[in-house]
């Protein structure tokens, strides 16, 4: 039985990166670690989460409950990490209910920009630890993960007005120190929202732009002389949008990026990867939060405009292919 000096951790989420932060969270000796797993539940309650990391060894996850849903459980976990895709962000918050307490702290591990303010709206008196996670992972197979040398993460308080600072910051600092046994890198920002808005102008580019196009962003940039202004206005127009949310980033960031992937062999996205897997794909929380601001702000932004229209008739197909 848990030593109940244990903090109670839910892992909601057990794909490439959820099994990831499974492992790093499971080498801590005072966490007692339950993971939500679906498409591979079978395997994982069979045979547990396998890991194999170039920078950490091959490992079998520690793991003290498997369930297939929230509702299987009825322990108050002290943090709940959503490591999901972000499909549909508003469908998961309410899910979590049976295992939410009034101090349970939420861990957002995703992709996008947003994300929090399902969570916030239907527990506004819960903290919120929000992360970008920069983690070369792969689920080869249900319950195997592949982990390249690729590994870091931002991490910093969706501040809650509702929830005394001191507190708050005691509980990141407490996930931090989980990180930091789990031997992982990552900083603690001041103001998350900077690492998350810059990681949309890139996610905002290449995922659709790979996944519309069906080619790597090296055959992408080459292709015509318009690839890279049209590029680059995309980045430009999300960091106007940034800018009118009171997001602190520059247009020298554009530029950063495309000489960033110009210096890198021509990759594809994972965006593009879902597309192929016949999967739903996390457009609105890379396309549609910037387009829904810039809507709110009545601003011009013909390029996310056109990019958002089309990869939604995608996203719309795969939709309707997937309840067949």
């Amino acid at each position: 039985m848990a030593d109940q000096q244990q903090t109670k951790v839910l892992l909601f989420g057990l794909g490439a990166i959820g099994g990831f932060y499974a492992f790093i969270l499971g080498q801590n000796p005072n966490v007692s670690l339950s993971v939500v797993a679906r498409s591979n539940y079978d395997s994982v309650k069979a045979n547990g989460l396998l890991i194999e990391s170039q920078n950490h060894g091959n490992h079998k996850v520690e793991i003290d409950q498997v369930l297939k849903s929230p509702a299987d459980s009825t322990t108050k976990f002290d943090y709940i990490v959503c490591a999901h895709k972000a499909v549909n962000p508003d469908k998961v918050p309410p899910i979590l209910k049976p295992v939410v307490g009034d101090n349970t702290t939420f861990v957002i591990i995703q992709n996008g920009v947003g994300n929090e303010e399902p969570f916030r709206h239907t527990y506004p008196n819960n903290t919120i630890l929000s992360c970008v996670t920069w983690v070369g992972a792969t689920q080869v197979s249900p319950g195997l993960i592949q982990h390249t040398k690729s590994e870091d993460m931002q991490m910093g308080l969706f501040p809650n007005p509702n929830v005394d600072h001191k507190l708050e910051k005691a509980k990141l600092d407490a996930f931090a120190a989980f990180l930091t046994k789990g031997n992982t890198v990552f900083q603690v920002e001041d103001n998350i929202q900077i690492k998350r808005w810059e990681k949309v102008v890139w996610n905002a580019a290449w995922n659709p732009l790979t996944t519309l196009t069906d080619v790597d962003t090296q055959t992408w940039l080459k292709s015509s002389p318009e690839a890279t202004p049209m590029t680059k206005r995309l980045m430009r127009e999300v960091i106007d949008v940034a800018k009118r949310c009171d997001v602190p980033i520059g247009y020298d960031l554009a530029d950063s990026l495309v000489d960033k992937i110009l210096a890198m062999p021509g990759i594809y996205s994972s965006m593009h990867t879902d597309a192929k897997g016949g999967r739903p794909l996390e457009v609105e929380v890379i396309l549609g939060y910037p387009m829904k601001k810039a809507r709110e702000f009545e601003m011009d932004v013909p390029v996310l405009s056109a990019v958002y229209a089309m990869t939604m008739a995608v996203n719309g197909r795969l939709v309707a292919q997937s309840k067949l």
